[in-house]
């Protein structure tokens, strides 16, 4: 079948995770059931999330919002490094800052990072096949956020970086047939009262 239909892919960093990243706070659950109201009159027909314990317990909670959308574990959804950047790709006055931030990468990082960025545009992005559209949910990570939305506007591939999302934040990017993908939505945070919001974000950042 051709790919006739509209994708809308929504994007959502996990909500606030403890410390240890073992589990999501007390504010990170409320974020999660939040966005799960906001999202019960989208008609998803899916939600798939990473493998770490704050996206998957994320999207569980959304989920219990939601009536009777099937919630899906992905590893393409996980947390990884999707491209690492030569020198000569990045700005000479901000080269220095982005190489110190990957060093912290892993070997395991840097080697299936790519790979695994391949197989979430593969499962995540583009048009879909036959009539109807599709609207898909997948909880994840901020660097698979960023990656996303820099691959929707055509932006060079080291830009994932500095691209930041707040936790619980929600993304939307359409897909339609024959036509650039469109962001339409980006680090929303309207479902958050205040208190709630920029999480993940430093604190000179908040707004």
């Amino acid at each position: 079948m051709t790919a006739t239909a509209t994708r809308y892919l929504y994007l959502v960093r996990h909500g606030e995770a403890s410390p240890d990243e073992s589990a999501l706070t007390e504010a990170g659950r409320r974020q999660a059931e939040l966005l799960g109201r906001r999202l019960q009159d989208v008609p998803l027909a899916a939600v798939h999330h990473g493998p770490l314990p704050r996206a998957r317990q994320t999207a569980r909670l959304i989920g219990d919002q939601l009536d009777g959308v099937p919630v899906h574990l992905s590893e393409a959804a996980g947390d990884y490094v999707p491209y690492m950047p030569e020198r000569s790709e990045l700005p000479p006055e901000s080269a220095d800052f982005y190489l110190r931030f990957l060093d912290g990468a892993s070997a395991e990082e840097r080697e299936d990072g790519p790979g695994l960025a391949r197989r979430a545009m593969d499962l995540f992005t583009g048009p879909v096949e036959g009539e109807e559209d599709r609207h898909e949910l997948v909880v994840t990570h901020n660097f698979l956020v960023a990656w996303l939305v820099r691959d929707a506007m055509h932006a060079p591939k080291w830009r994932w970086l500095g691209l930041n999302h707040g936790n619980a934040a929600l993304t939307v990017i359409r897909y339609a047939p024959d036509r650039p993908a469109s962001v339409l939505v980006s680090n929303d945070m309207r479902h958050l009262p205040a208190e709630l919001r920029w999480t993940g974000f430093p604190p000179e950042l908040h707004i």
